[in-house]
This record gives structure tokens, C-alpha cells and sequence, in this order.
């Protein structure tokens, strides 16, 4: 993920920087190469042994490295890096940063490099809380530095609050995106529906299908990445919350309808990767039926959300079709009848396509009459494909 990006981690003085020791480590194991450096505090924390060991390089802690080295050490891990992270961050590094203050190899290093900067604040809550840590902060932010919100619960202190260091899966993903990830969707709004609806039979059983939610949650977590303000409309999913994301769940069909109907004009663009069931079931029962009681099941349609979205659009909308044989002839047909802008189609019986998979095989027909066949690649990279078709459309 990583590959050929050196990261810099800057580490402070907070009982939290025992954390930084796995953060090295999993940023190894993503393939980047990772330099260390630490102030005097750190090290009363961690050892750099330790963090010379997991990043398989020398450890920088003071602000020039020893005799006999040509290179100033705050100087060349600045030019090195391709991404600086500062975790965990101190009020004291934070507000040191803030006022352009570099008097330590972490605060050096900060103020030479031309790299994006990441940094995960750490403290008691009433640190935290301060009204100059937070004007900090809110410097750093408007000079594009990128801020891990620190968790809440048990501080090392005793008290409980926010100030935790973030978990290290949130600050491997703000890397993530700061590094590879250009901000081309700023300023625009992206509504994703995702995963099954359930349709009641009784109280305890329900009609459905067998959706994810994986191709759903991972356009919304790539529209996220590029910068768009995003809410995903989720039926009832295995999948974790997508932190950044606005995500509304729902069960039926109905309830889908409502949702997405009542937010779509405030978007920019609109995927509908939603499997929605087609029909509900009108004679649903109280409690637990009885099999005896359920003779037949009379089922009526459901709304259709992609049809009603296409009646008068003001977005770009992106519509799916998922078939088991003649794909083309039913997209392009779905493509008629609810006029997205173009239609997403996929065969399930294709190995390495539909339900529950890591990766796609696709079709894309556009109104235009085109019909693009793209290769097998994982659901991020389509994902991406998606956004980057709706993109030339909003132009």
C-alpha cells in the first residue's frame, strides 16, 4: 500500500508513545519505508532501540546526527519524507508547531519538510480542552496540517474524557489519505446508498438478499478520501461505521426511498449501489406466525428509488444493475427506463463479481450509447472508476 513512500514519524513526550511502537510496525508491514525521530521526552516512554528494531533504520533524537555524518538530521528526514506523522502529539509540540518553534528534532523536522503533516494530538481532557490547544489546533488545520481527533474513555490520568490517542487503524487512514490521495472532490456533496433491504413477513422473519454492502461503503469511503462531503444510506450490514461519513441506516425499501428522495437535491452525486428488493409483503403478520396461518405470501411492488431520482435530476446519477444472464440487453434497458446517467452492471454467476466479493467485474453503459468493459480489480479501484466518470459529469 506503501510501496516506495517513506514515512516520517515524529514521536512526543506522552504515556501514549508506547502506541507509536505499533504504528511503525504496521506501516512496515504496508510496505513503507519508515524513519523515526523523538524528542528527549519520548524517551523517557519508549526506548529507540525499540523503534530502531520495528523500523529496520537509526533513530533520530537529537537535532543533528553524530560526528562523521555529512547529512544535519533534521534537514535530510524532512527532504526524505513523503509523509511526516507526529503521534503522539503533546499541547506542548502542538503549540510549538503552531508558532513556528523548532527547538527539538520532531518540531525541526516539522518546519523543514515540504510533505504533508499528520498529527494525532494526546492529553488529559483539560489539556485537550484548553482554549489555546484548541486555537492551536484550529492553526494548524487552516494551514492544512491534518488532525487525528483523539478518542474518549479512561485517561492515563484517571479522568475520562477526550484526549486518547486515536486508534491507530484512524491514523494509518488519514496517512493513507493524505499521502495518495489528491482532494479533487472539495466542496461536493456525494450520496451512496448500500447493502440489502429487509421486507417483514412477521416479527421475527423477513425477506431479503444476499448484498454486502461492499461496493456501497467503498465508494463512499473513496469519495470521503477525495474530499467530498459524503452520507451513505446503509441497509442492515456486517460492515464497520465509516469514520468522516454521515450514514444513515435503514431496513425496508420504503424507508430507503424516504431517505434518499428527502437528501437528494443537497448532492452533487448520487450512487445508487444499493440492492433494494423489488417487492414487500402485504399480508404481514403480528408476533411469530404460525406456519400453519401462512398459506401464501401477497407480495406488492416497492418504490422504485432510481426511477423517481431520474425523473428530474440535478446531479450525476449512478445507477446499478446486477443480472445473471443477458447483462446488456437489462442494463441497457434499466438504462432507458430510469435515466441515470450511466448504469454500473455486473453478472453474479462471473467469478470474482457480485455479492460479498472483494473485487468486480463490470460493464458500464452510458446514455451516449457507449459501453465500456473494464478488467477485474478490486471494489476501491472501481470505486474510483465511478467517481472519476460522475467527476467529468459535474463539469
Amino acid at each position: 500500500m506503501f510501496i516506495d513512500k517513506t514515512v516520517v514519524v515524529g514521536i512526543s513526550g506522552s504515556i501514549a508513545a508506547y502506541k507509536a511502537a505499533e504504528l511503525v510496525s504496521r506501516l512496515k508491514k504496508m510496505h513503507a519505508r519508515v524513519r523515526v525521530c523523538m524528542t528527549k521526552a519520548a524517551e523517557e516512554f519508549i526506548t529507540p532501540l525499540t523503534l530502531q528494531s520495528l523500523s529496520q533504520n537509526s533513530v533520530a533524537c537529537d537535532m543533528f546526527l553524530p560526528a562523521g555524518k555529512w547529512e544535519i538530521g533534521h534537514v535530510s528526514l524532512a527532504a526524505a519524507a513523503d509523509i511526516m506523522v507526529i503521534a503522539p502529539a503533546t499541547a506542548n509540540i502542538i503549540g510549538k508547531i503552531a508558532c513556528g518553534i523548532a527547538d527539538d528534532i520532531v518540531t525541526s523536522t516539522a518546519m523543514a519538510t515540504k510533505a504533508k503533516i499528520v498529527i494525532a494530538p494526546a492529553m488529559n481532557i483539560n489539556m485537550y480542552e484548553n482554549e489555546v490547544v484548541q486555537e492551536n489546533i484550529e492553526k494548524l488545520k487552516k494551514r492544512g496540517i491534518i488532525i487525528v481527533e483523539p478518542e474518549s474513555g479512561r485517561l492515563a490520568c484517571g479522568t475520562f474524557g477526550k484526549g486518547r490517542l486515536a486508534e491507530i487503524d484512524d491514523i494509518i487512514e488519514s496517512i493513507y489519505e493524505g499521502l495518495l490521495y489528491e482532494k479533487d472532490l472539495i466542496g461536493k456533496r456525494v450520496l451512496v446508498t448500500a447493502g440489502p433491504t429487509r421486507e417483514k413477513i412477521d416479527d421475527i422473519r423477513f425477506i431479503t438478499n444476499h448484498s454486502s454492502g461492499k461496493m456501497g461503503y467503498a465508494v463512499a469511503r473513496e469519495a470521503k478520501r477525495r474530499g467530498a462531503a459524503v452520507t451513505l444510506v446503509s441497509g442492515k450490514v456486517s460492515l464497520a461505521p465509516i469514520k468522516g461519513v454521515e450514514t444513515i441506516y435503514v431496513d425496508t425499501a420504503q424507508q430507503m426511498y424516504n431517505t434518499v428522495i428527502g437528501r437528494a437535491d443537497d448532492n452533487d452525486i448520487i450512487v445508487k449501489a444499493a440492492a433494494v428488493g423489488d417487492f414487500k409483503v402485504k399480508n404481514t403478520f403480528t408476533g411469530k406466525a404460525k406456519k400453519e396461518n401462512i398459506k401464501t405470501l401477497e407480495l406488492e411492488r416497492n418504490p422504485d428509488i432510481l426511477f423517481e431520482l431520474g425523473k428530474t435530476k440535478k446531479y450525476a446519477l449512478i445507477g446499478f444493475c446486477m443480472e445473471t444472464e443477458e447483462l446488456e440487453m437489462y442494463a441497457s434497458q434499466k438504462l432507458k427506463e430510469k435515466n441515470p446517467d450511466f448504469i454500473v452492471a455486473n453478472d453474479l454467476i462471473m467469478e470474482g463479481a457480485g455479492f460479498a466479493t472483494d473485487t468486480n467485474i463490470v460493464k458500464i453503459l452510458h446514455q451516449s450509447g457507449e459501453i465500456e468493459d473494464l478488467p477485474i480489480m478490486s471494489k476501491s479501484d472501481l470505486a474510483n472508476e465511478i467517481l472519476d466518470r460522475a467527476k467529468i459529469l459535474l463539469k
